[in-house]
């Protein structure tokens, strides 16, 4: 499969008054074109980043300090503000993860989607991208889009917003689609919603989706693929199947052991017990020790090796490492 998306060895910081935060460490993430991929994870494992990282949308104090992100076969890195500003919106579009703090209050709907609609075709007059984004809020299944045009954001619920972040997003036709956390906060009826809407969309203009999320029942709804993040490294990833039916890293099953299911009768839930690591004073050796069952001394020593157990899957786990016998 061609890539469309192809980060190698990413390295994000933060500084910050209490030292520097090594938010993403050594990741390497590709995605082919027209494919769905979730990426997963608790809060601060790095999901968000490392896609702000692509984004370039980092906060004054955040940067890429290693490794290299190629969208298109373009050197990110290599572009100006002004080449990757064409890029972000025109080929990239991102649903960020709040969408009324996402949206100008005082400005209309419309206003703002004519704006993202001209800022990338600024020849195109301005009936017609007032046409092209009431096509867009009927697209993304807004009820009397004419009349929600002229409204303000505060006068939307929050799955109609959230509906006006993706046709915002949409409003350039994508190569890529960043979803991030797109159902939060949302009851469970639009949520069904608005993911049927992404996964219509992805097979119309046949558009790549990262979607990222700590809701797994989400990723096997829309998702091929699934990477798993954990204190900003890349700890497991593989086809949909595999994460589910043949987990291989240990946190990866605490995940998995912490979703409720309709079959638990009296069971509780297993929680993943412990805290994440602090990325001010990161492990030297797997990030997911102190947590960790099955730790071993080497896990508190060294990095784990990424490890493949089918061509599609893998994990970062000593448990898995071949030693030269082939044993493990």
């Amino acid at each position: 499969m061609d890539k469309l998306l192809e980060i190698k060895n990413l390295r994000t910081i933060f500084k910050t008054y209490a030292g520097q935060v090594s938010a993403i460490n050594d990741v390497t993430i590709s995605i082919g074109f027209g494919e769905a991929v979730g990426i997963v994870g608790e809060s601060g494992s790095g999901k968000s980043v490392t896609m702000l990282s692509v984004m370039k949308l980092l906060s004054e104090n955040g940067k890429v300090s290693a490794g290299e992100i190629k969208f298109d076969g373009r050197d990110m890195a290599g572009l100006k503000e002004r080449e990757i500003q064409a890029i972000r919106g025109n080929e990239i579009g991102m649903i960020f993860q709040d969408p009324m703090t996402s949206l100008n209050p005082v400005f209309t709907i419309g206003n703002q989607l004519v704006e993202a609609i001209k800022k990338h075709n600024r020849r195109m007059p301005a009936k017609q991208a007032t046409a092209k984004a009431i096509d867009m809020l009927k697209l993304v299944g807004m009820p009397s889009p004419e009349k929600r045009f002229h409204q303000y954001p505060h006068e939307f619920s929050g799955g109609m917003r959230q509906r006006v972040m993706i046709a915002m997003a949409l409003s350039c036709e994508p190569k890529l689609l960043i979803a991030d956390e797109p159902t939060t906060a949302l009851d469970v009826t639009i949520q069904a919603q608005i993911i049927e809407l992404m996964k219509d969309l992805k097979n119309k203009i046949n558009m790549s989706i990262i979607l990222i999320t700590h809701d797994l029942g989400l990723v096997a709804d829309i998702c091929e693929r699934v990477i798993v993040m954990y204190g900003g490294t890349l700890v497991e990833q593989g086809l949909v199947e595999d994460i589910f039916y043949n987990p291989q890293h240990p946190y990866t099953i605490g995940l998995l052991n912490s979703i409720p299911r309709l079959n638990m009768g009296k069971e509780r839930l297993k929680p993943v017990d412990g805290s994440p690591p602090d990325m001010i004073n990161p492990p030297v050796g797997c990030p997911f020790t102190a947590r960790c069952p099955h730790a071993m001394e080497i896990c508190n020593l060294h990095k784990p090796v990424y490890e493949k157990v089918t061509e599609n899957h893998g994990a970062a786990c000593w448990l898995l490492y071949k030693q030269e016998g082939g044993e493990k």
